[in-house]
């Protein structure tokens, strides 16, 4: 096992297990998670891993971008601008790293936390999930690569609509257009994501590595992420100005009464 931070990283038969460790937070996606998670992505190219399992302790899989960190301040020696692209380095670890990733998803993944299970290869949700991309409401766009990722697995019409009106939508709704591969009832997530890791890991692993290869290289040509490095400028831009500031801590407390 490979200890961080805020997640671990570990490996047992081939498989490996990336998991999001605050789950009092609900796995938020802040500057250290973000790094940590590249630098995670990055260490499994160095064992035998053919398949990394994706997840969250607790009951939530990620409550996305660390809101407390763009609401209050970025944190000391780093720029708006490099807090921005930390989101930009992980998708693209994932992306490079060779094992095939599955996000095992569930409770809430909420913004950058459907860019996370978007950046994974296959993904299977418990029927307790629920999604919300809540980004424009606070004023800031969908970055780290999120916009051209969607328009791959769900399409342009369904990504402009659950972008731009920032509604909640089930697991059983995320499967129907594509997002998921499989919903399973949330007593079995575990058993059923274990079962695809074996059957894939219990393959060759230099034509898992290879598909995986082959099926990215298409995507780029559906949508591609080459530009995505600019979401880093508004992102930042956003993060810079008050007013999206004070729409971030209005969100938070309006998420701290309701629960």
């Amino acid at each position: 096992m490979h200890e961080f931070t805020t997640l671990t990283a570990e490996v047992t038969d081939r498989i490996g297990r990336l998991t999001l460790t605050q789950p009092d937070k609900l796995n938020p996606l802040g500057t250290v998670p973000l790094a940590e998670i590249a630098q995670a992505a990055a260490w499994f190219d160095t064992t035998d891993a053919v398949v990394v399992v994706v997840t969250g302790q607790g009951r939530a899989f990620s409550s996305g971008f660390d809101l407390r960190e763009f609401a209050g301040s970025v944190p000391d020696g780093v720029s708006a601008r490099e807090q921005a692209d930390l989101g930009q380095l992980m998708a693209e670890a994932m992306d490079r790293m060779s094992a095939l990733s599955i996000a095992a998803i569930k409770g809430p993944c909420i913004g950058g936390g459907v860019v996370l299970a978007g950046v994974c290869d296959l993904r299977i949700a418990a029927d307790d999930t629920h999604f919300a991309i809540p980004e424009v409401d606070l004023g800031i766009p969908l970055a780290w690569g999120g916009i051209p990722r969607l328009v791959r697995e769900i399409g342009p019409a369904m990504t402009r609509e659950l972008v731009l009106t920032c509604r909640p939508f089930d697991a059983e709704e995320a499967r129907s257009i594509g997002f998921v591969n499989r919903v399973v009832p949330r007593a079995d997530l575990d058993t059923a994501v274990n079962e695809l890791a074996t059957s894939i890991a219990n393959k060759a692993p230099s034509v898992v590595r290879a598909t995986k290869r082959q099926v990215n290289v298409a995507l780029e040509n559906v949508a591609t992420t080459v530009g995505a490095w600019s979401d880093a400028d508004l992102l930042g831009a956003a993060m810079a100005d008050p007013e999206a500031r004070e729409a971030a801590r209005r969100y938070l407390s309006s998420k701290s009464r309701a629960t």
